[in-house]
């Protein structure tokens, strides 16, 4: 395995029958990495997770964990522990019992075993829960709980499989800050299973996209959602907007592309590698465009057209710009800053939109 890496899967596939889960993947962690695997349902994150905990054996590949191979190792032998979705907290056990499970084994004293159960409870802020049932717990309380229990092994690589699906939207956003300190302050690899593209870029240092069991792209949550390299990861992280297009020119340290619905764009050269007469794909986010009453004289990144349509989200609004002669509308986000957004979204009349060449991403058509 690599020396750099603290986990390192090799080439590694999973078949059931004729069906591959994971086919070829090969993804290196490093230690004390919040690493996620993200991916819509069906996508083989969740069977690369449990082939890491051991649970389901590589039908081809192999993969370390500090070192080590792990095809021949069972489950319990492995340094790995795992938070499950729906926490798996023991309904007849109080939370002391609940952390202190996976410690029964160990023949601690009664003074050592309080030490550690105490310390895991200060640890996800529960201090003083120790006798509460766990029909007593909310949600968010359960969550910890779970964590604790997965910690208290002080295992070398924790496993998450989107603990924090079944929490509200509040709570899940709180949780995943704790979850992050969490992480930090212990300063053990989490490899983390969610089909959430917020989650994944609010919590991980490193962000592997999947899709048909096959891993797309591998990088920083900044990196995949500013500069992705393929059209699915553009599309499955964020919201973009996708214009087709033909690229008329490469000169004068610019590309000019000739795209549908929006006109000429212009980027910069030395991003691509792209010629004139090239089919491309330009890519861009609505919360890069500049929308301004009015028709302007068009030139190269600028488009007019028609509010026909908007959502009011509060912090920012959705605005639909329908162009002529297309009908599919381009999306524009707009801040709420002093209000602008509530206002901008009654009412339909002639806009303007303009965006930087640096917003501008092409994309190989898939």
């Amino acid at each position: 395995m690599p020396d750099e890496a603290f986990i390192s899967i090799l080439d590694v596939s999973k078949h059931f029958g004729p069906v591959k889960a994971v086919d070829r993947v090969s993804i290196n962690i490093a230690q004390g990495e919040f690493f996620a695997l993200l991916g819509p349902s069906g996508c083989g994150k969740t069977t690369l997770l449990r082939m890491l905990a051991g649970f389901e054996a590589p039908t081809l590949g192999e993969i370390y964990i500090d070192d080590q191979p792990t095809a021949s190792m069972p489950p319990y032998q492995r340094p790995v522990n795992m938070v499950f979705q729906n926490y798996a907290i023991f309904p007849h056990l109080n939370v002391y019992q609940n952390i202190a499970f996976g410690l029964r084994k160990e023949k601690l004293s009664r003074s050592d075993l309080d030490a550690r159960v105490n310390e895991a409870l200060a640890l996800i802020k529960l201090e003083g829960y120790g006798t509460r049932g766990a029909n007593e717990l909310s949600g968010g309380q359960r969550q910890r709980v779970a964590l604790a229990r997965a910690l208290i092994k002080r295992p070398k690589v924790l496993l998450l499989d989107e603990p924090l699906g079944a929490l509200d939207k509040k709570l899940r956003e709180q949780m995943q800050i704790e979850l992050r300190q969490l992480q930090k302050s212990v300063g053990i690899t989490f490899v983390f299973v969610t089909h959430d593209q917020e989650e994944a870029l609010t919590m991980s240092d490193r962000i592997a996209v999947m899709s048909e069991g096959h891993v797309l792209e591998i990088g920083s949550p900044e990196g995949l959602y500013e500069r992705p390299r393929t059209r699915f990861v553009a599309d499955f992280i964020g919201t973009m907007n996708f214009f087709e297009g033909r690229v008329r020119a490469r000169e004068g340290g610019k590309i000019a592309v000739d795209a549908e619905r929006v006109g000429e764009v212009q980027v910069p050269a030395d991003d691509y590698d792209f010629n004139a007469g090239d089919t491309v794909v330009v890519a861009l986010r609505p919360e890069n465009i500049r929308m301004r009453p009015g028709r302007p004289d068009l030139t190269a990144n600028m488009a007019h057209g028609t509010m026909s349509n908007a959502a009011y989200l509060g912090d920012r609004a959705h605005i639909y710009v329908q162009t002529e002669g297309s009908e599919q509308p381009i999306l524009v986000a707009m801040q709420n800053l002093d209000g602008a957004a509530s206002s901008a979204t009654h009412g339909e009349r002639s806009v303007a939109l303009q965006w930087s060449e640096q917003a501008v991403l092409l994309l190989r058509p898939e």
